[in-house]
């Protein structure tokens, strides 16, 4: 079974300030214990891919334009977005039990001062195929 993982960022459900003003050894923790877990889930066999994003001032939303236009691109998200994607992991694992445990030990990753995030994790299943209908 596939799941991916979602790692999201919200000023409502988290109340660490932004990375940019972590203390350098913050985040070096931070990125020490990402590179861990990734290293442990590559050598289970359970991890597929993981990637993180940059920050989302440096996203563009595109839209397909009307009536043969060129696209629409814009800067996004707005400044008024209290939530973004900060990256995902995909992993291959035997039960939705151990996607879900994976989850709880990412959402604990080191922030300021080393104390645990508690970040919440999305976690959604891939499905093998289309729906049947």
């Amino acid at each position: 079974m596939k799941y991916m993982l979602l790692m999201q960022f919200s000023s409502r459900t988290l109340d660490v300030p932004s990375m940019a003003e972590w203390a350098p050894e913050d985040v070096r923790a931070h990125i020490d214990f990402m590179i861990a877990t990734n290293g442990k889930l590559t050598a289970s066999g359970e991890l597929l891919q993981a990637e993180g994003l940059t920050m989302p001032e440096t996203a563009r939303i595109v839209r397909a334009g009307a009536d043969g236009a060129p696209p629409v691109v814009t800067d996004g998200p707005f400044a008024e977005t209290k939530e973004f994607l900060a990256g995902w992991w995909i992993v291959e694992v035997g039960s939705e039990e151990r996607a879900l445990e994976i989850a709880a030990e990412v959402s604990a990753a080191p922030g300021p001062r080393g104390v645990p995030m508690n970040m919440p994790i999305e976690v959604r299943e891939i499905p093998a195929g289309p729906p049947e209908v």
